[in-house]
């Protein structure tokens, strides 16, 4: 790494002006995020209610042609609220989310925030056993879907343990206008709530931080998706920190949500940082890098939520004289790559990235309160980065039995001492929470959570992201558990054995999913196509492997683990691997295998994968 991105002395001097600029919103923040008296009423709802209060006329939400001021979002949600007690759902029952991007989402989750509800927030993309998975392991009393999910959901109503007088149902337009059709064993929550009251329910003052708010699934290393409880002591902390110290919206500014809501990056940081500043949330259903700016122009976006895949997309896009015709003076988001960053603040005119670090289960997090580059910024929470062996994938201890914290400039894994101002709530499965949990670290008796990420220390406590540990890679924004993929693909027939890892492609974030597969057959038997078909049918998109490496066998070591190490180390270079490898190209619908020829347009970035 070049000494350019240490902070040094000299560099902190040159931000003092800014520092002082900052502290009044930062001293306010770290005041509404120390959620250390548990007897104070705080949360969602009430933030929510607080923006109803303060600035009642100006919008919440945009999206499409809608706009929703806060006082009719209030009063909207209120509705939802007052019917869901009235179907008996109270404070810690569990509802289940299935909505894509779009205010009835909003509306819903901060329904039950106000009644006390845990928001189970179902990623809209999976389908089958993993859905029917998500869905059952937080035992929710009933569930509230949208059109655009019913299929998905009804493929696996049987096993989903929801009582059929339970479910409940958004059609796919402006419900408030129109309620839609009710399709047959389902309630139309926007017809039923009609004649409910508009006033806030009593119970949004009956919520205090140590109370459950989401349940929002993460990949974690192994296995299928696990639920991170997210109570509202932590949305608090973000609201404190990233939208007082962070961010720093007013009511005028609008922000551009992109990414999907179902992720707390969007959920907590973004709409949190909104509602911190009494502005508005312009949301969108998708990603589109081709409307993107256009809709930043429409919408008069003052900011905007990213992931790094978001950005680099931004940038491959041809150049536009219009490009620095916007309003963006902030931006907020994790994965901005170092090799884009300066490139991407120039060529758009942004002069704050506020690049951060934080976990859905984690209990420490970053921020680019200083306006650094390349970044995740600082923390005022106890952590310390630990000399870490790649190869064997575990943390190096001393001649005592104690970790060993890396120098500055050096590569370590991110751990976060577990205290009282930074617990660690964990999952919904205490087996799973445990082994996050490593204890000893530095002296007898000390727990830190392990955060399963390398970061490299850059000084005065900031840090960089370099990459994830062990069984999940990174891709398209999401987490990618590779064992889960494993167990999909060992069950197809003639594949009898399996590894799945993360690669990296020239010019793309992230890794994407390469899985080394032994045959039972002749690899002219195989049917590659009926194998895509496959995955499409019982993986979301993003977790599909792109590549095959067709092995005769796989190594292993001594203890029957699979040496997953060389094979990352290999990537897909042809120079490398002598065995066949296969690829699944963009807008093609079977495997292909890889000739020189396809692998060198790959490392010139030909294919936008």
């Amino acid at each position: 790494m070049s000494d350019q991105h240490i902070i040094t002395t000299k560099k902190i001097l040159t931000k003092l002006p800014s520092i002082i600029a900052v502290l009044p919103s930062l001293a306010k923040g770290l005041i509404i995020s120390n959620t250390a008296n548990t007897s104070k009423a705080v949360g969602l709802g009430l933030c929510i209610e607080n923006c109803a209060r303060n600035n009642p006329n100006g919008p919440a939400i945009m999206y499409e042609d809608r706009t929703l001021s806060y006082l009719e979002f209030n009063d909207w949600v209120n509705t939802i609220s007052h019917y869901l007690l009235d179907k008996n759902i109270k404070k810690g029952d569990c509802v289940a989310i299935l909505i894509e991007n779009r205010p009835e989402l909003l509306a819903a989750v901060a329904a039950c925030a106000k009644i006390g509800a845990i928001s189970a927030m179902i990623n809209t993309s999976l389908k089958g056993k993993v859905l029917s998975h998500s869905i059952n392991l937080v035992t929710p009393k009933l569930i509230i879907a949208g059109e655009e999910c019913l299929q998905a959901y009804e493929e696996i109503r049987e096993t989903s343990n929801i009582s059929n007088n339970r479910h409940l149902y958004f059609s796919d337009n402006n419900t408030q206008l129109n309620p839609g059709i009710t399709p047959s064993g389902w309630i139309n929550l926007a017809k039923v709530i009609t004649n409910k009251p508009t006033i806030n329910p009593k119970t949004t003052d009956q919520i205090f931080s140590d109370d459950p708010c989401f349940y929002v699934y993460t990949s974690g290393t192994t296995g299928l998706p696990k639920a991170v409880i997210f109570n509202h002591g932590r949305f608090m902390r973000a609201y404190g920190v990233f939208g007082f110290a962070s961010v720093r919206l007013k009511s005028k500014d609008r922000m551009y949500i992109p990414l999907p809501f179902y992720h707390s990056t969007a959920m907590v940081i973004c709409w949190g940082s909104v509602l911190a500043g009494n502005s508005c949330a312009v949301m969108t259903r998708k990603f589109s890098a081709s409307k993107f700016w256009s809709d930043i122009r429409k919408y008069k976006v003052t900011s905007f939520g990213y992931v790094g895949e978001l950005c680099r997309y931004l940038i491959d896009q041809p150049s536009e004289p219009s490009d620095i015709d916007n309003r963006i003076r902030v931006i907020i988001g994790n994965g901005m790559r170092p090799s884009i960053w300066g490139d991407f603040k120039t060529r758009f005119g942004i002069s704050r990235v506020m690049e951060f670090y934080a976990s859905s289960e984690g209990n420490i997090g970053f921020s680019n309160i200083l306006n650094f580059d390349h970044t995740v910024g600082f923390t005022p929470y106890p952590y310390a980065i630990v000399e870490y062996d790649k190869e064997h994938e575990q943390a190096l201890k001393n001649n005592d039995g104690f970790l060993k914290k890396v120098q500055k400039g050096g590569v370590g894994l991110l751990i976060g001492e577990i205290t009282l101002k930074a617990p660690f709530h964990g999952y919904t499965d205490s087996r799973k929470s445990k082994m996050c949990i490593l204890h000893d670290v530095f002296k007898t008796g000390d727990a830190w959570f392990n955060t399963g990420d390398l970061m490299r220390d850059i000084g005065f406590r900031h840090a960089q992201f370099v990459d994830r540990t062990g069984d999940t890679y990174r891709w398209k924004g999401e987490n990618v558990s590779t064992t889960e993929i494993e167990m999909l693909i060992d069950g197809v027939k003639n594949i009898s054995e399996t590894v799945v890892y993360g690669v990296e492609i020239p010019s793309t974030d992230g890794r994407a999913g390469m899985a080394s597969i032994r045959l039972e057959c002749a690899i002219d038997d195989f049917n590659f196509l009926q194998l895509l078909t496959y995955f499409k049918k019982y993986i979301p998109n993003y977790a599909i492997p792109l590549f095959l490496r067709i092995s005769k066998e796989i190594d292993m070591t001594g203890t029957f683990k699979y040496k997953k190490f060389p094979l990352k180390s290999d990537g897909f270079c042809l120079k490398k691997i002598k065995e066949p490898i296969y690829v699944w190209l963009p807008k093609s619908d079977t495997y292909i295998p890889l000739t020189t020829e396809i692998h060198r347009q790959i490392e010139l970035g030909m294919y936008r994968f």
